[in-house]
């Protein structure tokens, strides 16, 4: 059996994040100066971009990406056990999945 490849495993980890409701408590919610709302929507929607266009991303796209993966990788450390840490995580996986895809990176 072949290994996943990065659009299967990205897929599947976004099937899975959709299951998942924003955590309520954080509509409106701010940590390390950024707008939790935004940062998830903006995040998700540039992975399911990615995921519709086949395993690539055009360039306004790709920054926008970068641009979320730095802002989760500052927002995370400061997350405390009722901000849902777990659903950043996920989120931040896809992220950096993405980002690390060959379309993405190395264009």
């Amino acid at each position: 059996m072949s290994e996943e490849t990065a659009l299967e495993a990205v897929s599947r980890l976004y099937q899975e994040f959709m299951e998942w409701p924003f955590p309520p408590r954080l509509a409106g919610a701010d940590r390390a100066g950024f707008d939790l709302v935004m940062l998830d929507s903006d995040t998700a929607g540039c992975v399911f971009i990615w995921i519709k266009n086949g395993g690539e991303l055009e360039a306004r796209g790709r920054s926008i990406l970068l641009r979320c993966l730095a802002r989760l990788d500052r927002v995370i450390p400061v997350l405390g056990e009722a901000d849902a840490p777990e659903y950043w995580h996920h989120l931040h996986e896809m992220a950096q999945l993405v980002a690390g895809s060959p379309h993405v990176a190395a264009k």
